[in-house]
């Protein structure tokens, strides 16, 4: 019988709050500077979802996607920003551990729903560019509306995995989150149980959650740079790419900064890049992306 078994079950049942020490690198001029950044994130996502609804000129698949990804910011944002503001104001940072697992779970939600999101706007811009003909009828309303919920879908199995395997996780101690939010990376870091199958879990969910949709839009994006160097005008050209600059900017800033969050060095970051990383991620993206498209 492993002696450790039993007595990491009661401290599990005695969990009832994490103590969030990335709050010890928060300087208080980042409270505003957060708080502004989430004013910015709600008023900009909130009006391009609302003119992508509301105005019948915006109602093609590549807006219809747009309106999506302006859903998931707020999400983003929504999930961990309230209670960092909350938490940025208090003498001692703390979340509970329902709590934790609830921010986890919709977190990892968004988080693998805006993955599968971008690959397959990508590949709306790779049907518009190389296969107009067929456009209307691969990119139809149904089709979209079905790629949109299988995003969805998508997001929640995966933070479905992830927020179950935390349940059987046990603390040791102190429970302390070097973060400034519930996520998976800390909570494996925080916990005395054997994390093998989490980071399994992690690892596998990288490679099919994360990497497949990268992949997805490369492959599109050399497809599409194919097409445009073969048009014989140069307005053409520029046509085109016009139209993939934003998304392009877009996945880029998402992916590098997802894989910071999730692909650690073994070693993991200090607390300080840790809270910079998290803030990039979470944080500065959804707001920066109705600026983008805009």
């Amino acid at each position: 019988t492993d002696p450790a078994g039993p007595m990491a079950n009661v401290n599990q049942t005695q969990v009832t709050e994490f103590m969030l020490l990335g709050f010890s690198h928060v300087w208080p001029f980042l409270f505003a500077l957060f708080l502004a950044i989430y004013v910015a994130t709600l008023l900009g996502n909130s009006a391009i979802f609302a003119l992508m609804t509301l105005d019948p000129h915006f109602h093609s698949p590549m807006y219809f996607f747009l309106s999506h990804l302006s859903c998931l910011d707020l999400c983003y944002s929504s999930v961990t920003v309230p209670k960092i503001l909350a938490n940025a104001l208090c003498s001692q940072a703390t979340i509970s551990y329902p709590g934790c697992l609830v921010q986890m779970f919709f977190l990892m939600w968004c988080a693998g729903a805006e993955c599968a999101l971008l690959a397959i706007m990508a590949y709306d811009r790779y049907v518009a560019i190389c296969q107009p003909l067929h456009y209307t009828q691969a990119m139809s309303r149904t089709l979209c509306a079905a790629a949109a919920a299988g995003c969805w879908l998508w997001g929640l199995l995966d933070s479905a995995l992830h927020t179950l395997l935390a349940t059987r996780l046990s603390f040791c101690g102190p429970t302390q989150l070097r973060h400034i939010f519930c996520d998976v990376p800390p909570l494996l870091e925080a916990t005395c149980s054997d994390t093998r199958p989490n980071e399994l879990a992690l690892h596998v969910s990288s490679v099919f959650v994360g990497l497949g949709p990268f992949l997805l839009v490369v492959v599109s994006y050399l497809h599409i740079l194919a097409t445009v160097f073969r048009m014989p005008l140069a307005t053409s050209r520029h046509k085109a790419l016009s139209t993939c600059s934003a998304h392009l900017l877009v996945v880029a800033l998402y992916f590098v900064t997802a894989n910071l969050n999730y692909n650690r060095p073994s070693s993991g970051y200090s607390p300080a890049a840790d809270t910079l990383v998290s803030s990039l991620y979470c944080i500065v993206t959804p707001m920066l992306n109705p600026l983008i498209y805009s």
